[in-house]
C-alpha cells in the first residue's frame, strides 16, 4: 500500500493536518519558527518536520512529492489589519506593504507542478487577488490546480477576534506550552481540520482503503 506523499509548507501547529488520514498521507512538513516546529512534532511524531525555508524547501525538493501545501503569511494581506492601520485616529497596528511571495508560490506551483496536486491557502486580501483565486471558503481563498466542493463549515465557539491564548479552537489549544510567538496569533492562523481534510480528500478521491493504484501523481 503507497502513501501519498504531501509537502506541507508553513505549516505552522498543523491546523490543516489535523485531520489527514496518516494511513494514506506520509507527511512532511516546513516551518521557518523553531518553537511551532516542535509544538508540530509533539502532535504529530509520524511526519518528517524541516525547520527552515518553505521557498528554499519547495524549489529543491517539489518532484519528491504528490500533493503540495501552502499557507503564506496572510497578515499583511487581510481586511482586519488593513482597516487597523489604516485609521489615523485608532490606529492599532503599523502600515505594511503586503507580502507579495503569495504569488510567488502560486506562480511556481502553476508551471513547475502541474503533474501534481497542490492548493495554496490564504485569508480574502483587502485588495483585489493579483492572480484570481480558483475557490472560497469561509474567509479564506485558495489557488488550486484541482476541483472541490464550495462547502459551509460550522464556525468555532469562538469568534476570530475573541480568540485568546488559552482559547481550544477546533481542538487545538495552546494553553500549558511554552512558545516565543503570540498563542492568539497562531490559534487564529490554523486552518479548521474538517477545511483541511475536505480538501486533500477531494484532490485523491479514488484513495479509499487501500490505495495501491496511486503511483507518482496519477490515479
Amino acid at each position: 500500500m503507497k502513501k501519498i506523499k504531501v509537502l506541507n509548507l508553513h505549516a505552522g501547529i498543523g491546523g490543516n493536518r489535523k485531520m489527514w488520514d496518516s494511513e494514506k498521507y506520509e507527511v512532511t512538513a516546513v516551518e521557518w519558527c523553531e518553537d511551532l516546529a516542535e509544538v508540530y512534532q509533539k502532535w504529530y511524531p509520524n511526519d518528517k518536520v524541516i525547520v527552515g525555508d518553505a521557498n528554499e524547501y519547495l524549489a529543491k525538493n517539489y518532484e519528491e512529492f504528490d500533493f503540495i501545501w501552502a499557507s503564506p503569511s496572510c497578515t499583511t494581506h487581510s481586511k482586519i489589519r488593513f482597516m487597523a492601520s489604516k485609521s489615523k485616529e485608532n490606529r492599532k497596528y503599523d502600515a505594511k506593504l503586503p507580502n507579495m511571495e503569495l504569488y510567488s508560490f502560486i506562480v511556481f506551483l502553476q508551471n513547475f507542478c502541474k503533474d501534481k496536486k497542490w492548493v495554496v491557502e490564504n485569508v480574502k486580501p483587502y485588495y483585489t487577488p493579483i492572480i484570481e483565486p480558483n475557490k472560497t471558503l469561509g474567509r479564506h481563498i485558495f489557488w488550486c490546480n484541482f476541483d472541490f466542493e464550495e462547502k459551509c463549515f460550522e464556525n468555532p465557539d469562538t469568534n476570530h477576534v475573541n480568540v485568546t491564548g488559552k482559547t481550544n479552537r477546533f481542538g487545538i489549544s495552546l494553553e500549558g506550552i511554552k512558545i516565543k510567538q503570540r498563542k492568539d496569533q497562531v490559534i487564529r492562523n490554523c486552518v479548521n481540520p474538517e477545511m483541511g481534510k475536505h480538501i486533500i480528500d477531494s484532490a485523491f478521491p479514488e484513495v479509499k482503503g487501500e490505495h495501491s493504484a496511486y503511483k507518482g501523481g496519477q490515479l
